[in-house]
């Protein structure tokens, strides 16, 4: 964090404070592992889930930052060795950023509850997005919902008008807005600048940049034009050939680069593992000796310390 950083070294001595008795007494102070200073207690914030403890400065930019990025998702501790895999509570969160920040963050929240809820479904009207009830026997099938604020009648799968006596790839043949893709509503138009991921149905919103996509939800990699899976694919060999030809957004010279990059780390680490692996198998007579002969010297040291009778 750099504004913490830059005042870090005023704090680095411990802070003092004067005792019962009137001489001065030394207060601890504690490191936070996000910015790497020593703050005391007072300037420092636990989480209730794990007790992990960081500096409230640092606590409250990656709060203001996760909320940015649209994260509805429970925001997880920032310790990344985290034990107990901690997350804020709401009123942790709204202890932390400004009201505003913390109002965004519920809508976002709600608006993930609803897309993971199965009897729950968005108005597809733009002017309305209120949310409908979807009836318990229809999930998963073609049922129609009707939304009790503007009264449009929808197909629960595709999101489009309803279509009785209709499948969805039908409904595709006559035009209607939207089409049904391995369980997920997709829209039609390959340029479209709203999408739901494949894997969560999240709704995504790329205003530029690369066509590889990661969703913040679920962390799944797919290509932004056919909504491809790309977590196996580190080389982008998807871009290569295909529809998606040269439609990754980078310049070619930037593609190979990141080759060369993935490239050079899987040489690096395969010489580093040929280099060390003779090194510990030689190593190791000497290491299990010296810690035989560490043991024994703390065992007869012992032994000697205790009282004969």
């Amino acid at each position: 964090m750099g504004s913490t950083g830059r005042s870090c070294r005023q704090h680095t001595m411990t802070t003092t404070s004067l005792s019962v008795s009137g001489e001065l007494a030394l207060e601890p102070l504690v490191s936070c592992k996000l910015c790497l200073c020593e703050w005391p207690a007072y300037r420092m914030s636990a989480l209730q889930a794990c007790n992990c403890v960081f500096c409230t400065s640092c606590l409250k930019q990656y709060m203001q930052l996760a909320i940015r990025e649209g994260c509805g998702t429970p925001i997880a501790c920032p310790d990344m060795a985290c034990l107990k895999n901690g997350t804020f509570i709401d009123s942790e969160i709204a202890g932390l950023v400004p009201s505003d920040q913390f109002q965004l963050y519920q809508r976002l929240k709600f608006e993930r509850e609803v897309h993971l809820n199965p009897y729950k479904t968005w108005c597809p009207d733009a002017e309305c997005q209120a949310v409908c009830d979807v009836e318990s026997n229809g999930v998963g099938h073609l049922v129609q919902v009707k939304c009790t604020t503007c009264e449009t009648e929808f197909c629960s799968v595709c999101k489009a008008d309803w279509h009785p006596g209709h499948s969805c790839s039908e409904s595709q043949s006559l035009n209607l807005p939207a089409s049904f893709d391995n369980g997920v509503p997709v829209s039609n138009d390959t340029e479209a600048p709203i999408k739901q991921c494949p894997v969560c149905s999240i709704y995504i919103e790329r205003n530029e940049g690369c066509a590889q996509m990661m969703c913040k939800n679920c962390k799944h990699t797919f290509c932004w034009y056919c909504l491809q899976n790309l977590n196996n694919d580190i080389f982008l060999r998807h871009y290569d050939k295909g529809p998606c030809r040269n439609k990754l957004g980078h310049s070619r010279a930037s593609v190979m680069w990141n080759r060369t990059q993935v490239v050079g780390i899987l040489v690096g680490v395969g010489i580093l593992v040929l280099v060390t692996s003779p090194l510990l198998l030689l190593a190791s007579p000497c290491i299990i000796c010296c810690v035989c002969k560490s043991c024994r010297g703390k065992k007869k040291t012992k032994q000697q310390d205790q009282p004969t009778t």
